[in-house]
C-alpha cells in the first residue's frame, strides 16, 4: 500500500467514524462526496483493500506470453 493510500484510508475511516463529515473527506481527498459514499461502500465490503486498485498484482491482459516471447517475435513498429 502506498503512501497516499494510506492517506486516503485514514480519510475514510474518520468518515465512517463520523469525526469529519463525509463533504469534508471529499474536500481532503480532492474528490466529490459521491465518491466518498461509493468508497466508504466498498470499504464496509473488502476492508482496507478498498482504497488499492483490484488489479494490483495481476498480470496485464496485453502482456505477451513467455514462449512468444522467447521465440523471437517483436511487435512490428507502426
Amino acid at each position: 500500500m502506498t503512501q497516499g493510500e494510506r492517506d486516503r484510508l485514514v480519510a475514510l475511516k474518520k468518515a465512517k467514524k463520523k469525526l469529519i463529515t463525509q463533504k469534508q473527506g471529499a474536500e481532503e481527498l480532492g474528490i466529490t462526496d459521491r465518491h466518498v459514499r461509493r468508497l466508504l461502500r466498498e470499504l464496509s465490503k473488502r476492508g482496507d483493500r478498498a482504497v488499492v486498485h483490484a488489479l494490483r498484482g495481476l498480470p496485464s491482459n496485453r502482456k505477451i506470453e513467455e514462449p512468444i516471447r522467447s521465440s523471437g517475435w517483436s511487435r512490428p513498429c507502426i
